[in-house]
């Protein structure tokens, strides 16, 4: 079993046993069991996943970092929400605008394109979790 903390500037989210938990890391996503190597790595906006009791609950991060150590599970994340906190409206309305801004700025660097990209990630995330898809 592991030990499963998010932690958001605001709140406390969640202090739970969990029996593994997926997180989208900056390089892909990354399934943490028991007795999993230490690790670090910042978070890219989208939906971490952990099971209780061999049901999968999910959650939207943007961006942040998780470290694992040993059994402990500890994620640093900017916003953390569930699909009943998510107000699509404005999931949709963020997605829409962050497109347009991706596709003004088509002549841009990666690098300078980077906060879009992921304020659209995360808008799309949120999106596909108030939809009930993964």
């Amino acid at each position: 079993m592991l030990k499963l903390e998010i932690v958001t500037p605001e709140r406390r989210v969640l202090d739970e046993t969990v029996e593994s938990v997926t997180v989208p890391t900056a390089s892909g996503e990354a399934g943490i069991l028991t007795a999993h190597a230490p690790l670090i790595s910042a978070l890219k906006p989208g939906i971490l996943t952990y099971t209780v009791k061999g049901t999968a609950e999910r959650l939207v991060v943007t961006g942040g970092f998780v470290e694992v150590s040993g059994d402990q599970v500890s994620v640093l994340t900017d916003t953390a929400e569930t699909a009943a906190e998510i107000d699509t409206e404005a999931a949709r309305a963020s997605r829409d605008a962050a497109q347009k801004e991706l596709a003004a700025a088509a002549t841009a660097s990666v690098e300078e394109t980077e906060p879009i990209r992921d304020r659209l990630d995360a808008a799309t995330a949120r999106l596909a979790l108030a939809a009930g898809g993964k």
